[in-house]
């Protein structure tokens, strides 16, 4: 299995959020939190943000979040 980190440049450009509202975000626990992977670098797990995104697509229409996985 192979995990997919992603800076938060990329995270950006996938999920459309600005750099405060990520953070913002995380802080309220309403987001992903990343990964420290050194002193100055963090990153976030690929699948997480696409497990929150498919969440927040069922959100807006009205489904549950199971039912965007089928």
């Amino acid at each position: 299995m192979s995990i997919k980190m992603l800076r938060l440049k990329q995270v950006m450009e996938v999920t459309g959020l600005s750099r405060t509202t990520i953070y913002d975000l995380t802080k309220t626990g309403k987001f992903p939190k990343p990964i420290h992977l050194g002193t100055k670098a963090v990153a976030w797990v690929d699948a997480e943000l696409q497990d929150w995104l498919q969440a927040r697509i069922a959100a807006s229409r009205g489904q549950p979040a199971c039912l965007a996985e089928v």
